[in-house]
């Protein structure tokens, strides 16, 4: 059977995003076909006008101003996401985030991503940003943690240095709104069968046991629908 690969729409600084990621990682443990899925991260920046590093009063001031409800109302929301990221492992800390664009985050994970390493980086960003305050606009923060994640420095400097990989960031941007996708995380599953949001763990591996078996059927269909003629093959 052909591989299965699973696109995902995320961003960073998305703390459903991280908790996405790991109820994934979480159907992928205890499903059949593991070894033949591919999961590729695909850039979708929250704030994409957002200065390298915000300063704008604290993270429930921010939410509260950004979905027009009281700061009270915010930091109810932060309670249920921290619960729900506790309850998946994650130790998030909105009392040191640092907010700030996302777009050269982005453009490492590309960079990553010819590296083998897009996993790894992916999982180190999230990490910086939502449980130990990296400031993820800003170059040092991110090469520091692109270095620690696996990837030569000296490369990571020239990215951060350059443009590399922008169109591809770009790309990826463009591909999420002609899908309509307007909220991360988005999963696309073999092509097919989109998940929006971080849904459970179930919901995810159930998705995939459809794509698998919907390729299984149509491989069948095809090969019986397969022919010679009288001259031969």
């Amino acid at each position: 059977m052909t591989s299965i690969r699973i696109d995902i729409w995320s961003d960073v600084a998305c703390p459903w995003c991280y908790i996405g990621k790991r109820r994934l990682e979480t159907a992928l443990s205890t499903f059949a076909q593991r070894d033949l899925v591919q999961v590729h991260w695909r850039a979708f920046e929250l704030n994409p006008t957002a200065a390298r590093q915000s300063d704008d009063g604290r993270y429930a001031e921010r939410l509260a101003k950004k979905y027009g409800t009281s700061v009270v109302e915010a930091e109810k929301m932060i309670e249920r996401v921290l619960d729900t990221a506790r309850a998946e492992g994650l130790a998030f800390d909105y009392k040191v985030i640092r907010p700030g664009n996302t777009f050269d985050a982005h453009r490492l994970i590309h960079f990553a991503g010819q590296r083998g390493l897009q996993d790894a980086v992916k999982e180190r960003f999230f990490r910086g940003y939502l449980c130990e305050g990296a400031a993820i606009g800003l170059p040092d923060a991110l090469l520091r943690l692109a270095v620690e994640a696996g990837l030569p420095e000296d490369l990571v400097r020239s990215v951060l240095d350059g443009d590399a990989y922008a169109d591809e960031v770009r790309a990826d941007e463009h591909e999420a709104r002609a899908l309509g996708i307007s909220g991360v995380p988005f999963f696309v599953i073999a092509g097919r069968l989109g998940v929006s949001g971080a849904q459970p763990a179930e919901v995810l591996r159930g998705a995939m046991e459809q794509a698998v078996a919907e390729t299984m059927s149509r491989t069948t269909a095809e090969a019986e629908g397969a022919s010679c003629g009288v001259g031969g093959c």
